[in-house]
């Protein structure tokens, strides 16, 4: 049975020290071991920016992909071989920003996947430019005087789109952290988790101590219910969405591959793909 240990290859990190994405790394290793995975049961699909190269620090298969489509090729990665575990990984520029339309379509096709964001309110890799999650008001290279557009609400705009897993949670809870990602993996259908990992060096506003200071655990309210959709958004818009745990969990929707007509049982990847003669001259009479 592996362990977090086989998760890990020998590819060091080159993220800035103290990067939250370090802890969503160990996190991600730590639930695929606890959930009973191999390396090869795994696939880890990133996008662009300072978290896409985390398909490339675990001891998995990986796939780095072009910016905002992290999520077209995670769910085609699923559709080829569904006995692949298949999580995408991402930033908040690379998931809310040009890649907004494939998360929410995402979304509503409910894939049995997980989709992780690494959300640091600001674009890193390429020198700390505003993005989609900046705080109004907030004073990048690209916004000097602040920015002037309100921040998107993700949470509510998730819970909105109909995902049937919605969790957030904060890189500086690993524990947290790793069960969250274990119930994502396990949920039937698309789990959305959104984590808050800050970046240390382009935004000095969200900082780790912010978060400490803001953030508001799900698992300490009185009679929280995950099942209770409307109850989820209320608690996200009276805490301005600033709050960790599972938030929301459908377990009745059936995934997409659970509602094709004549979905093979048997994986593309290990099917017989060979084309004979007559079947090639059945198909081209379609055609003519």
């Amino acid at each position: 049975m592996a362990t977090f240990k086989d998760f890990r290859n020998k590819v060091r990190p080159n993220w800035c020290p103290g990067c939250g994405d370090f802890s969503v790394q160990a996190a991600i290793q730590r639930a695929a071991a606890n959930v009973g995975l191999e390396p090869d049961d795994l696939a880890v699909i990133s996008g662009i920016g300072c978290s896409g190269r985390i398909s490339g620090y675990i001891n998995t298969y990986g796939f780095h992909g072009i910016h905002g489509r992290v999520l077209p090729i995670a769910q085609g990665v699923k559709m080829g071989n569904r006995d692949l575990t298949v999580i995408a990984a991402g930033g908040d520029g690379d998931g809310f920003a040009i890649g907004l339309g494939h998360t929410l379509h995402a979304i509503r096709r409910n894939l049995d996947m997980t989709y992780i964001v690494m959300d640091n309110q600001v674009y890193g890799l390429t020198k700390g430019q505003t993005s989609p999650r900046s705080d109004f008001g907030f004073v990048t290279n690209s916004t000097p005087e602040g920015s002037i557009e309100s921040t998107l609400s993700i949470m509510e705009m998730v819970l909105t789109a109909g995902a049937s897993f919605v969790a957030q949670s904060f890189s500086s809870d690993l524990k947290e952290l790793t069960s969250i990602i274990e119930q994502g993996i396990e949920h039937e259908g698309f789990s959305f988790i959104n984590v808050y990992s800050p970046c240390v060096t382009y935004n000095k506003i969200n900082t780790y101590d912010w978060f400490k200071e803001n953030l508001v655990r799900l698992d300490e309210q009185e009679n929280y219910d995950p099942a209770n959709k409307i109850k989820a958004m209320k608690t996200l818009m009276e805490n301005d969405g600033l709050v960790t745990g599972l938030i929301y969990q459908d377990k009745q929707r059936k995934s997409y591959q659970d509602l094709i007509k004549g979905y093979s049982k048997t994986s593309l990847a290990h099917s017989n793909l060979d084309l004979t003669e007559e079947k090639f001259n059945e198909l081209l009479k379609e055609f003519v």
